[in-house]
């Protein structure tokens, strides 16, 4: 396991906070007990920061029409949708639900040529509500496979989230579990996939990126 790039900053400024507030603590005077209970406080604080930012190792095999799950988290959605900003065509939409205790990470779900994308400035509304697909802060990519399928792909920063980090520029070639961007503290992704697409997943099923394939294009 490593730490993300992303973390960096974030995590320097935990610890400098911790030290501070731990040699405070120290000279404090406060009896023992008391102490030894705010230490704990704090070393937890910081794992809590630490945990956000940490990318496991994970390594699988995919098939060429497999489409690979983007995101840690539980399936929110899947329903049939009409996609409005790029696509203008009938979709299925997948949701996955991020929590802070997930990773954080996101990667690309099929191989192919990046199309589109798009930054979009929000609200930062809950990322259960459905309005935060259209509402929210929120980046779009679009990926054209080898055989012509168009799918698209959006992270949406959440009512904790503030921060949405995201590499893939136009021309771009991305394969299969390629990292694509990151949200800080989690949030949602959504796939819109080809109504043909044959999905492996339900509401609720708990997925983890990489690992999980959420079906065939």
């Amino acid at each position: 396991m490593k730490i993300h790039k992303e973390g960096r900053n974030t995590i320097a400024i935990a610890l400098l906070l911790t030290g501070g507030l731990g040699y405070l603590l120290g000279i404090s005077g406060f009896p023992y007990w008391l102490m030894a209970i705010g230490a704990l406080v704090l070393l937890c604080f910081l794992f809590f920061i630490t945990q956000f930012f940490r990318i496991p190792k994970r390594h699988k095999s995919y098939e060429a029409d497999d489409i690979v799950c983007p995101a840690d988290g539980e399936i929110v959605v899947i329903e049939e949708v009409f996609e409005t900003e790029y696509l203008q065509t009938k979709c299925t939409q997948i949701s996955i639900f991020m929590s802070p205790l997930n990773v954080h990470a996101n990667y690309v779900p099929v191989e192919g040529k990046v199309l589109y994308t798009q930054y979009h400035p929000g609200k930062h509304l809950v990322a259960w509500n459905p309005k935060s697909s259209t509402d929210n802060e929120r980046t779009t990519l679009v990926i054209e496979t080898k055989n012509g399928e168009k799918v698209l792909i959006r992270q949406i920063a959440g009512a904790v989230a503030r921060r949405i980090c995201f590499y893939p520029k136009v021309g771009d070639d991305l394969k299969q579990g390629q990292e694509f961007g990151f949200i800080k503290f989690g949030s949602r992704v959504d796939v819109f996939l080809p109504l043909e697409a044959k999905l492996d997943i339900k509401i609720g099923d708990l997925v983890k990126n990489k690992l999980n394939v959420l079906g065939k294009l």
